[in-house]
């Protein structure tokens, strides 16, 4: 990394955050008014209360599993196997939460994972998401499938940390890439993440069964960086000759074939992408020791260690089985990232002590935002931080530190 990307890369705390532990102690002192919280925070049942608020659709997409679900069944399953181990007697104070990825600085090791479509929803859709972020000093991700303009994102975020998504169209598009990448940049994004699981949508039931596709209906739902994009405005044109608002059903299926184009890149194309971006790189979608080995030798800066929720390809292994090979693999030479099937505080704990340096949260805040739109993604964010942040207090951990959250913090409990 050049000494001008370590230079936009400082530490990025908007302010000193309260430890997120003092969530519950706001709780418990409206309790004494007789104030109930108007969220759960029993983690298991934000599904229930997000599918009592959304039409069969909306549900359907952010719920729904490839085939059988067994790779999202796996993914939870992971987690059981794992036992923490408490330490006793250790004298410290409460957990230092800090992680450091890319010579940055991150109040918090967990980000927003990039989830599209964020208006079928709640109204305000991306746009909640991203003030949640900034409110709650935690990095948000944003999806190339959003509802909502780079621009408009960025604003909402303000002073936030916040990373761009890519969905790679195929080298004939180059230009839009380009366009793409070059947007992000001048919003602020930080970090470039390319998902390289989703170059066309996996079979998922849920959506099929409703005959649900997002991204080619008469909106700019799912398709609004393409619908904000010049350079994809002017190719329609050129092609249609109208503008994309005289035709928008056909704008948004030919943006959805753009940036899902059923083909991969490959390897040697990543060259393209160091060309076209200067900060960090980072591969999502990665599974096995001998691709994370490959985003090494091609000069990648990060990997996400992720099956996409199990949204993509049914039958697949769990992400959690696979981290510590990667970790033990590459661990010393690039970012990991860990994705898919957090749920708690436990979770986050299991993922970091298995060698993720950061963990993505993906359906939970989804569900926060359709219960109760920006204040329940903020209920989530700080539930899932405050579980996280007591439940290390209390095994005697005392930071977010390898030297401190390691394997020596586990016990396998299961197959």
């Amino acid at each position: 990394m050049s000494p001008q990307q370590d230079s936009r890369l400082e530490s990025k705390s908007i302010a000193q955050p309260l430890a997120p532990f003092t969530y519950e102690n706001q709780v418990y002192q409206a309790g004494l008014s007789g104030q109930k919280p108007p969220i759960t925070f029993n983690c298991g049942d934000w599904e229930a209360l997000a599918k009592d608020r959304l039409s069969a659709d909306s549900f359907g997409y952010v719920w729904g599993s490839a085939g059988t679900r067994e790779t999202d069944d796996n993914n939870k399953k992971a987690f059981k196997k794992w036992g923490i181990v408490p330490s006793r007697l250790v004298k410290s104070g409460f957990p230092d939460l800090k992680t450091t990825l890319f010579g940055e600085t991150f109040d918090y090791p967990i980000a927003m994972a990039p989830v599209g479509v964020q208006r079928i929803f709640h109204p305000d859709g991306e746009i909640a998401s991203a003030k949640a972020a900034e409110q709650e000093n935690v990095t948000y991700i944003l999806s190339t499938a959003s509802a909502t303009s780079i621009e408009d994102v960025a604003k909402a975020n303000g002073n936030g940390s916040r990373w761009y998504q890519l969905y790679w169209p195929l080298s004939e598009n180059n230009d839009i890439t380009v366009s793409l990448l070059s947007r992000a940049k001048a919003s602020g994004y930080k970090v470039l993440v390319v998902t390289l699981d989703t170059y066309i949508l996996g079979w998922r039931p849920s959506d099929l069964n409703n005959a649900y596709n997002p991204f080619i209906r008469a909106d700019d739902i799912g398709v609004a960086l393409g619908f904000s994009d010049p350079v994809y405005r002017r190719k329609f044109q050129e092609k249609h000759g109208k503008p994309i608002e005289e035709d928008v059903q056909t704008a948004a299926a030919e943006w959805a074939h753009t940036v899902f184009p059923g083909l991969s890149h490959g390897w040697e194309d990543l060259k393209f992408l160091q060309e076209h971006w200067d900060g960090p790189i980072v591969l999502k979608g990665i599974q096995t020791v001998a691709d994370a080995k490959k985003a090494v030798a091609y000069g990648m800066q990060g990997i996400v260690v992720s099956n996409h929720g199990g949204r993509q390809q049914d039958g697949g292994i769990a992400s959690l089985d696979v981290l510590p090979e990667i970790v033990d693999a590459v661990g010393n030479d690039l970012e990991i990232i860990y994705d898919s099937g957090v749920r708690s505080g436990a979770d986050i704990i299991k993922a970091l002590a298995l060698g993720a340096k950061m963990v993505l949260i993906g359906r939970p805040y989804i569900y926060g935002l359709a219960i109760q739109g920006e204040q329940g993604v903020r209920h989530v964010l700080k539930s899932l931080l405050g579980d996280f942040n007591l439940t290390l207090h209390l095994s005697g951990i005392s930071s977010v530190s390898p030297k401190h959250l390691n394997r020596s913090v586990l016990r396998r409990t299961g197959n």
